[in-house]
């Protein structure tokens, strides 16, 4: 099934949770950006929400990054009425809680949303530590945009409430959330992206070439390896990783050696300020 995540959510989530929705949790242990953002749209339509990390550092940031996205949002919305904006952005605040402690939250959570790193050992032992302390009706779902939800759902005793909630980034303004087997998107996207570091690392077109080809030729709005760098090379090397070892001589799915030595390096992108390119 394919929502919207502007229009549809309200309705999604109902039909997730069977006492109603109550309050969301979400996780991310990953530094991504993803989660803030869905929160703010989750807290935005008046649900209860828990933001989830590892750090408090890591949460008051996300908590800054919500704020300022809210008042951005709110200055655009409410331009003619300032004092609804500043409502605006305070109801969906009060909305919005935060905890380092998933297991102490979840007990009275309705739909848990994971979003952590890309790697199924990861998720499994994520997801069997929240199914001791979760409520039967809570409906758990992954925001993985590569792994099978089947291969993660199965590491708890809720295979039947169990989905996948795929959210594309920025969350506020794409239209589209995936809950459908194969992720469509990325098992198109992620393949052109690889292509586009293979056909550089032979030599046969610069970074900036094929961005401006890409933008220009095909009407993308970010070339390959700006998008590489937006999304996280982390994260595609991740998906990659996790794709080549379910399917090995697929040639779609070999690595990139020159996007695996920049993870090394920890450049992964915008957000470290390098990454294929290098950003103030």
């Amino acid at each position: 099934m394919l929502v919207s995540a502007n229009m549809e959510l309200n309705a999604v989530v109902k039909d997730f949770s069977p006492q109603g929705l109550g309050s969301f949790q979400w996780g991310d242990w990953s530094n991504h950006t993803v989660p803030a953002a869905s929160a703010v749209v989750a807290a935005a339509t008046g649900h209860t929400v828990v933001l989830v990390d590892q750090t408090e550092d890591i949460l008051a940031k996300s908590k800054k990054g919500i704020e300022d996205s809210l008042r951005r949002i709110a200055k655009k919305k409410f331009t003619e009425n300032p004092k609804a904006g500043d409502e605006f952005v305070e109801k969906t605040l009060s909305c919005l809680t935060t905890s380092t402690d998933a297991a102490s939250v979840v007990h009275s959570t309705d739909l848990v949303v994971e979003a952590i790193v890309e790697n199924l050992k990861l998720k499994n032992e994520l997801f069997q530590r929240l199914d001791k302390f979760a409520a039967e009706h809570t409906v758990f779902a992954s925001n993985t945009s590569s792994l099978q939800i089947t291969s993660i759902a199965n590491a708890t005793t809720r295979q039947d409430r169990f989905a996948g909630l795929h959210f594309f980034n920025p969350v506020p303004m794409m239209k589209l959330v995936e809950d459908t087997p194969g992720f469509i998107v990325n098992r198109l996207l992620v393949p052109y992206l690889i292509e586009a570091i293979r056909l550089h690392e032979r030599g046969d077109a610069s970074k900036e070439d094929i961005d401006t080809a890409m933008k220009l030729g095909a009407g993308y709005p970010m070339g390959p390896f700006e998008l590489l760098d937006y999304v996280g090379l982390d994260t595609t090397k991740f998906i990659l990783d996790g794709w080549h070892e379910m399917d090995p001589a697929n040639p779609l799915f070999q690595p990139s050696p020159s996007m695996n030595n920049l993870v090394a390096q920890k450049k992964m992108g915008k957000k470290t300020g390098e990454g294929f390119y290098k950003y103030k």
